[in-house]
């Protein structure tokens, strides 16, 4: 993890850019259930979830336009974290943004969407602090719990790459500048596999 990593603000200005153009939603599961979190997406790539199931998509499904694009201060960022974690050359084509609202989570999961296992997938959290929750290659293996702060970048690659993991709710605190949102901005090399143009 590198705490306080990030200008928040800077970043979350970016945020709000991309949610006028792409506005965040609660997706489906493919068993019908809204998701906790309200998303979207920027980059060439964006994550979706519906009643046919995980994918990457192109466009987004709502307006049928291409995602925002991702702005290269945020990619930069993704850059310079995957390196100090030792994953030089991390090109990200995928932003996935969560927006959790106090009492959001995130249920355990490992991030097998993407083609190349050998890339990390890099955290930016902000806002409202939140609790990452760590089971290793097992769902229902020893959990570690990791506080993570506006600011802070976590870089999950190598062995950890495919470890389980989750968000515990959300806690409705005096974040900072008044938040009143944890919003994570999840950068990955989505490739082409489970990809639909």
């Amino acid at each position: 993890m590198l705490p306080r990593f990030a200008d928040a603000g800077a970043a979350l200005a970016h945020v709000a850019a991309i949610a006028a153009r792409a506005p965040f939603r609660h997706m489906l599961t493919p068993g019908g259930h809204a998701m906790s979190a309200a998303m979207t997406n920027c980059g060439p790539l964006g994550w979706v979830s519906d009643r046919r199931g995980y994918r990457y998509m192109a466009h987004d499904p709502l307006s049928g336009l291409p995602w925002p694009p991702l702005p290269e201060a945020l990619a930069a960022l993704a850059r310079a974290a995957a390196g100090l974690a030792g994953f030089p050359g991390f090109t990200p084509d995928a932003c996935l943004i969560n927006r959790y609202a106090p009492g959001a989570r995130m249920g355990l999961h490992q991030d097998r969407d993407e083609a190349d296992f050998s890339q990390p997938v890099v955290t930016l959290s902000l806002g409202l602090p939140g609790v990452f929750r760590i089971t290793g290659p097992r769902r229902a293996g020893v959990g570690v719990d990791i506080p993570l702060h506006s600011g802070d970048m976590l870089v999950m690659g190598g062995p950890a790459r495919l470890f389980h993991h989750g968000i515990r709710p959300v806690k409705k605190i005096d974040g900072p500048e008044g938040a009143e949102h944890r919003i994570s901005l999840t950068f990955r090399c989505a490739g082409k596999l489970h990809t639909i143009q």
